[in-house]
This record gives C-alpha cells, structure tokens and sequence, in this order.
C-alpha cells in the first residue's frame, strides 16, 4: 500500500520506495500515464494512476476492479501486461509494460498500410482476442487507438477497462451493456437485445482491418444516427486496391447478422488470414517459429537408454507435496503445466499406450525407451501444441513418469489431458491400496 502516493524527489516522485515515477506520457478523463522505472531491476514502465475520487463520483469503481482483474488473466505476447497494482488513500497505480512504439492509430493517420503489414497486425490481433475470448473476457472497445506497437513493431492490445467476463452474461447468455465507440460498435450492440461478446470484439475487429487497408473507416457520417443506419445494414464499400480475399473477409467480418458472421476458426483457416509474411516485418513469429524447427532431435538420440533409476528422495525432489494417490496432481482453478502418475506397467506399456493415444489424436511421436513426445499437426493459441512424458523407474517394476507442456497454450494442455490422456492411461495408472486422499509419501 502507498501511503500518501509518493514522495517528492527532484522533478520526480519516489512510489511506495520501488518506482520513480518521472515524465507523463498521456492521459484520459480519469487516468495519467507516467514513465516510470522499477528501481530495483532498473526496467521502465509504463504508470497508469487513476484518481479514485473521480472514479467513485461517477460509479466507475468497478470498471477499475473489472480491468485489474482482465488483465491479471490475460497474459499473451499481444496484450500489454500488468506488472502490480498499489493504492494509497486518493490514487490507484498500475504498473505496465511500457509500450514505446506508440498507437497503431498514429500509424494509420499517415495512410493505409500495405497489405502484408496490415496482416501482419490483424494476425496478432486476432491471435490476442482468440486468447481473450478462451479465457471468457471479452475486450468491447477495440479500436486502433487501444492498439499500441511496441519497438519491434508487435502489435499489444490495451485498454480493458470496458471488457466484461463470462459472469456477466444475463440468462439468455448475451451482455446487455452498450459500450464502444460508435464507429468500431457492431449492431446488435446499438440495438441493446443483448449481444455475444465474441462476436461483437470480431465485428470491431472487422472494422479495424478496413481501416488498415483503406486508411478510413467503413461507415462514416456526420450523422450519429446516420451513421448507425449504415452500421445497421452493414453499408459499406470497399475501395478497388483491395485484394479479392481481402474484400471476402472484411464483408463476412461485417456481416451485420451476428449469427452469420465469420468465427475465429474460419478467419484463421481463410486463405488471405493464413499466407505468410514477409521476412522485413516478421518478428516474434518467425522466431517461434524457428525455434519450434529446432526442436533437438539429438535429445532422443542421447537418451536410448533404460529408464533413469531413482530412489524416495528422488521422488520427492520431483514435486513439492508428491502424491501418488490420486490418478493425476491438480491444482484447483489454476492451470498447470505438468503432472505425474505411478504405474507398475514396463515402460514399453507407457510408450505403447501414449503411441496409440497420438494415432486416434493424429499427433506425431518421437521416442527413446524412455521419453516420448507428441505433437499436434493443428496450430492452436499459441503454436502447435507438443507434450513431453518421461519415464522414471523407482524399482524395477515401479515407474514414474511425468508428463509436462513442451509448447503451445496451457489451457489447451489442460484440456487435452483432461479429456484425451486421462482416459487413455486411466487403465495403467498405479492407486495407492491407502485411502485415495491420503497421501503415500
């Protein structure tokens, strides 16, 4: 906690003995954002501070909790991440990832892009929403000023402080607040019937992508309501220097019926969406990439031995709390990335049963006698998704192994283990004869 905001130190302001918090970078109706610097690590953030007095007086308070608990859930490559938040009795302090490339908007107000660069950006950016919406947030204010660009030029989405959970869905399963801004709001959201969250963020999304390609928005009039009409009928025309595949999929993202309109899957399965981009703006992607290639085969290579021999001790290194009683460990409403099972079974059953799990899946196996690993052909979140299991024996005819997320998105391991490899080794796995909750070691 922040007692009285800080401190005054020369022309800056010493915050809570961590941050000096220095020159200001902008500011809204209710925030100011500072560059500050961690004064322990010597990084620099970016410093949201928000009055709470002026938040309290028009009922916002929640919005602010609302948006510090999105982005505590929301960590990807494409969002802009919260560090920590502090509070003393006037002010609320964010510290974020400090964004120095400025708002996309910035970038557009010189022209359109070229298309392989605008790509570029609606890739990441659906790549970001896609993480969002599996996560139930919905963001409900897209638009290229919430769209900043860091040094390398990776797009980050901001500005959470409209999005709304999962929870906030009314009993038809819509949302049934109007928010946006009125030249990036879908339809059925002016028309306030309740809307999916998803398919609103795409129409924005839709409506972002015109504009990187054109250099003006769709549906412009000086008319408010006007302009709504036009939103109403999704009237709009695309200019001629749009490509074929281009024109395609912004009129399936615009389609003002929210139950036709183009679903994330099929804008990443479309033919403009999926063609690669040039080496000049390739960046994160083509070094997830790469490192993805190198994967090092030689590992299995290395390791064409018997299984590792441990003893108790080892056990109990593996994992804090090691438990072999349950068939799997959990931790409850938290992702994990791995977990462990006993089996008396050789390792050559453990292989088999995980070579037959991959066939049904249509996953790709390597092997040794004593490591196995799978991975999916499909691209999920983040990647294709690959999980690596490892055989240890305790005795001869006692084994560990432990399975963990070689890459790809967590909540995607998760369920691939709840729903796919549970069952397929639920018939190997080793149950302590003691009572199931209580613990063998």
């Amino acid at each position: 906690m922040v007692e009285n905001g800080g401190c005054k130190d020369g022309n800056s302001t010493l915050l809570n003995g961590k941050y000096d918090l220095g020159r200001l970078l902008g500011h809204g109706t209710f925030a100011k954002v500072y560059h500050a610097r961690n004064l322990k690590n010597g990084k620099s953030v970016a410093m949201k501070v928000v009055g709470k007095e002026k938040v309290i007086k028009v009922g916002m308070m929640e919005q602010v909790k609302r948006e510090i608990s999105v982005m505590k859930m929301v960590k990807h490559p494409n969002i802009v991440e919260l560090h920590e938040v502090m509070a003393s009795k006037s002010k609320i302090y964010f510290a974020m990832e400090l964004v120095r490339g400025g708002e996309l908007f910035a970038k557009i107000a010189k022209g359109r892009l070229k298309e392989d660069v605008a790509r570029l950006y609606f890739q990441q950016l659906i790549s970001a929403i896609d993480f969002c919406h599996s996560r139930g947030v919905y963001h409900r204010d897209l638009k290229p000023e919430n769209l900043l660009l860091d040094e390398g030029g990776n797009l980050k989405v901001t500005d959470f402080g409209l999005s709304a959970f999962s929870e906030h869905l009314k009993q038809d399963g819509l949302l049934h607040t109007t928010c946006g801004t009125p030249a990036y709001v879908a339809p059925e959201v002016i028309g306030k019937k309740g809307y999916d969250g998803a398919k609103a963020d795409l129409w924005s999304c839709g409506v972002i992508l015109y504009v990187l390609l054109a250099g003006f928005l769709p549906f412009q009039d000086d008319n408010l309501v006007a302009m709504y009409r036009k939103i109403y009928r999704g009237d709009f025309k695309c200019p001629p220097w749009f490509s074929s595949e281009a024109r395609r999929l912004v009129t399936k993202l615009l389609d003002p019926n929210p139950s036709t309109r183009i679903t994330i899957a099929k804008i990443m399965d479309s033919s403009w969406f999926k063609k690669s981009v040039p080496r000049s703006v390739r960046t994160k992607e083509e070094e997830e990439m790469e490192k993805e290639k190198q994967y090092d085969e030689s590992y299995f290579e290395k390791t064409k031995l018997q299984p590792e021999t441990l003893n108790a001790f080892h056990i109990i290194s593996l994992s804090e709390g090691f438990d072999l009683s349950p068939l799997f460990e959990e931790k409850k409403r938290e992702e994990k990335e791995e977990l462990r099972f006993a089996t008396t079974r050789p390792a050559s059953s453990v292989i088999s049963k995980l070579e037959d799990l991959a066939k049904a899946v249509k996953f790709n196996v390597k092997k040794s006698d004593s490591r196995v690993r799978l991975q999916g052909q499909q691209s999920g979140r983040k990647g294709k998704l690959s999980i690596a299991a490892e055989i240890f024996a305790v005795t001869p005819s006692f084994l560990v192994v432990e399975v963990k997320k070689d890459n790809g998105d967590t909540l995607e391991y998760n369920q691939f283990c709840s729903k796919e490899l549970r069952p397929a080794l639920k018939d190997i796995v080793w149950t302590s004869p003691a009572a199931e909750n209580s613990p063998v070691i």
